[in-house]
């Protein structure tokens, strides 16, 4: 496995790969890699000829109070699994590589990214797609992995990629949980012990959701109102939102008459944590 950490090598590797024959897969990540993340590029591996991970903490998408100085980076243990994973590349930039100057154009998608998780993280989703469409334009891979537990960013970068005409196929990998059924996240490791327990509420209510489906209520009020109830009698768990929105617009809907997305955002102390599930018509 190789590791380029310039714009210019990436390319010429690209290149190089592309008069070989075969197919490019982008596995975009900001680094700090578990089991979902190994799920993307295992996945890439099974459909394409080159696998590239990108490692990099973007600085866009955090905001001044967010976590990016401490957000947690370990370059020599993901490369370590990247390449179990069967990764072909490492692209590494640093901050300097991808944003040498003050950068006068940025990407937005609109409406899609106005509530969720963009309401309480102003400008998030704009360096989230500002990001990927550098990376697509560096890149030019035939297929990206995108992960369904950011769901809002998939269904933003879905949206992105078609009115941009960008040409990529973006492929959605299932959630991967823990054993108790926390969704895996790179931020799980700021949770304390009793944070992490605490956490588990979050599926926990996600599936009470499902159940309710399942039993036949359509109303989001009532199931909304239901998953709050246990999210808040959970110890240290300060709610952002819970939501059920429709799928293809992510807006929210009084009545789950097609299947809905399910989303959650809650804080266990300093550690914000999203989730979601989708239901489907039965």
């Amino acid at each position: 496995m190789e590791i380029i950490r310039t714009i210019s090598e990436m390319r010429t590797a690209v290149r190089k790969a592309r008069l070989e024959g075969g197919t490019v897969g982008l596995v975009p990540t900001m680094g700090y890699l578990h089991k979902g993340h190994l799920s993307l590029i295992s996945r890439a591996t099974q459909a394409n000829r080159l696998v590239v991970v990108s490692i990099f903490v973007n600085p866009l998408q955090f905001g001044p109070e967010e976590d990016f100085g401490s957000y947690p980076r370990d370059l020599e243990g993901d490369c370590a699994l990247a390449a179990q994973a069967g990764a072909d590349i490492i692209f590494a930039p640093a901050v300097e590589e991808m944003y040498p100057g003050k950068t006068l154009t940025q990407v937005e998608v609109a409406l899609l990214g106005d509530w969720l998780c963009g309401r309480s993280r102003p400008g998030h989703f704009r360096g989230v797609t500002t990001v990927v469409s550098k990376l697509f334009n560096i890149v030019q891979p035939d297929k990206a992995y995108f992960g369904e537990k950011d769901a809002q960013q998939l269904a933003i970068i879905k949206q992105m990629v078609l009115d941009l005409n960008f040409p990529v196929e973006i492929v959605p990998v299932s959630i991967v949980r823990e054993e108790d059924g926390l969704a895996m996240s790179s931020r799980n490791v700021y949770l304390s012990a009793q944070a992490r327990s605490d956490a588990l509420v979050l599926n926990g209510a996600l599936q009470q959701a499902r159940r309710l489906y399942g039993a036949g209520e359509r109303n989001s009020a009532k199931i909304r109102q239901e998953m709050l109830k246990m999210i808040e009698d959970a110890p240290g768990a300060n709610v952002d939102y819970v939501e059920i929105c429709d799928r293809s617009n992510l807006q929210p809907i009084e009545s789950i008459d097609k299947g809905a997305l399910v989303a959650v955002a809650v804080r266990f102390g300093k550690t914000r944590l999203i989730d979601n599930i989708t239901l489907t018509e039965v």
